[in-house]
């Protein structure tokens, strides 16, 4: 019975491990941030708590500006409320595509990595709640698509507790008129 439950703790466990960013070597079309991000850039997403419940939705445009060493993002969000935000992301790259950034609201420094399609960025974020701001962590997945959308799944955390999942779509091609 003890071996059961053993067997039954390691499969949980194992279960619930994360992606690795390693699995999407290989894969195409080949994703570097400071290349996609260059120039113009729209995003639309939703925030959703643990339960499923919509809480946010919002549309953003990114000025992205990459100088051979550091990629500037000046990311300008609009919420459904009518909340506006303004978030500058400066990002660079490093050996063996790997990426640190930082910005305002970020708490200490962001870490990332690339590999095929996919970029994983981890970070901590000073989120404004009410009158309070909470740190929370965000684990984002990236992925870049055929004809030119990027994919974004986030995990927002606090305490090891999940929060809730950000989703995001990048395009190259601003909203239509």
């Amino acid at each position: 019975m003890k071996a059961l439950l053993t067997a039954i703790a390691l499969t949980f466990l194992l279960g619930c491990s994360d992606m690795n960013i390693r699995q999407f070597e290989g894969q195409q079309p080949l994703f570097k941030p400071e290349t996609y991000f260059q120039g113009k850039t729209w995003a639309w997403g939703v925030f959703e708590d643990r339960f499923g419940n919509l809480k946010r939705q919002f549309q953003a445009e990114i000025q992205g500006d990459w100088d051979g060493q550091t990629l500037t993002l000046d990311e300008h969000f609009v919420y459904s409320d009518g909340e506006t935000e303004q978030r500058i992301w400066r990002i660079v790259r490093g050996d063996d595509n790997l990426y640190t950034g930082t910005a305002g609201d970020v708490v200490g420094e962001a870490r990332g990595q690339t590999a095929g399609n996919a970029f994983q960025w981890r970070y901590q974020l000073n989120l404004p709640v009410g009158e309070n701001h909470w740190v929370v962590n965000f684990n984002d997945w990236l992925w870049l698509q055929p004809g030119g959308v990027v994919v974004s799944r986030t995990s927002v955390t606090k305490w090891g507790l999940e929060l809730g999942t950000l989703t995001v779509f990048f395009s190259k091609r601003g909203p239509a008129s």
